[in-house]
């Protein structure tokens, strides 16, 4: 159940905005946008990203600014250039491409997406044939497929279920994107079990425990909401499954926003409580630009509803701390040398 700050509830003027937490950056991405941003500061500009780094129109536009340069493959990427991999991960032939062109390859993959890149691995090593729940073309499936393609079939939403195939119906995993609706990835598991009886499922939960959070407070508000708005870029999957809960769940609509903007009055038109959050890439100040457009349309009474506390964190990749760590050292040695010049003299 989830619990409200001291704001009111009942709004003053008849318009209030319910601001969902938790919303925005996740572990998995703090750490992929750190990395960049240490990665430029130690090694300097440019510094090249295969991919979006995360799927938010305005970190990569930031980073760009600060001197990080998109690729779309390696090729693109000057032989002996530092290349980081996007939180999404990449599938092996990608790290093999990066060292015939010697590059210097930091993985900025998100923990619980490599997890489940191990699981494939795994599953695969004991010869199961591994339903991967996920939308086709997505970074993140093409990463895990290509740690085992020759066992890996793609399940993209319960109306593809019916049509799978397997090898023997005893051997049988299903993993999964770990950005999905959490309600539509346990309808497609039960239509799969439906005709496979024995599919087993993950050792732990696939689906990021960010995610989860964000729909589970979204459903939450979304019934005494006229409108959700969903901070977050459309190419962000966990960004419009947001929008989607948000209807599923009982809103009478729901809209996907890069900027303040982009809010359209006639959305609010009408409408008494508007809900809030962002998707698991989006910086929170992107929000607070939300609320100030909405105060200036007559939203002042803010009810921040939390359903989870959020603590967890990532380590940079070991890469970047190794090189940092010497950069480290090289400083302190620079530094106890002038000392000792000066003390010489």
């Amino acid at each position: 159940m989830g619990y409200v700050t001291d704001a009111q509830v009942t709004s003053r003027t008849g318009k209030r905005v319910l601001l969902a937490k938790p919303r925005g950056y996740c572990a998995g991405v703090d750490r992929a946008v750190q990395t960049v941003e240490e990665a430029l500061k130690l090694y300097g500009a440019p510094i090249y990203v295969r991919k979006q780094i995360v799927h938010n129109k305005h970190v990569v536009s930031t980073l760009e600014r600060q001197g990080a340069i998109f690729v779309e493959e390696n090729e693109e990427v000057p032989e002996g250039a530092i290349v980081i991999f996007s939180a999404h991960g990449v599938a092996p032939e990608v790290y093999e491409q990066a060292r015939t062109r010697s590059l210097r390859a930091i993985d900025a993959t998100c923990p619980l997406v490599t997890k489940v890149h191990q699981e494939a691995r795994r599953f695969a090593a004991e010869d199961y044939d591994i339903l991967l729940i996920g939308h086709e073309g997505h970074e993140e499936v093409i990463g895990t497929a290509g740690e085992a393609p020759a066992h890996i079939q793609l399940v993209d939403g319960p109306e593809h279920a019916d049509s799978i195939t397997v090898r023997d119906p005893e051997k049988v995993v299903w993993l999964s994107q770990t950005t999905l609706s959490v309600d539509e990835t346990l309808e497609t598991v039960a239509r799969l079990k439906r005709r496979l009886p024995l599919l087993q499922s993950p050792p732990s939960d696939d689906i990021c425990y960010a995610t989860s959070n964000r729909q589970h407070v979204v459903k939450q508000i979304a019934p005494d909401c006229d409108v959700v708005l969903v901070v977050g870029s459309r190419n962000s999957s966990n960004s419009v499954r947001l929008v989607e809960v948000a209807l599923d769940a009982g809103a009478r609509a729901g809209h996907l926003i890069d900027y303040a903007s982009e809010i359209r009055d006639e959305w609010l038109a009408g409408a008494g409580t508007v809900g809030l959050t962002s998707g698991a890439s989006v910086p929170d100040d992107l929000v607070m630009q939300v609320l100030d457009h909405l105060a200036e349309r007559g939203f002042t009474d803010v009810a921040e509803v939390t359903t989870a506390d959020e603590h967890l964190t990532f380590a940079l990749p070991r890469e970047l701390k190794r090189d940092m760590k010497a950069a480290e050292a090289r400083r302190a040695q620079e530094a106890a040398a002038l000392a000792a010049s000066i003390d010489e003299r």
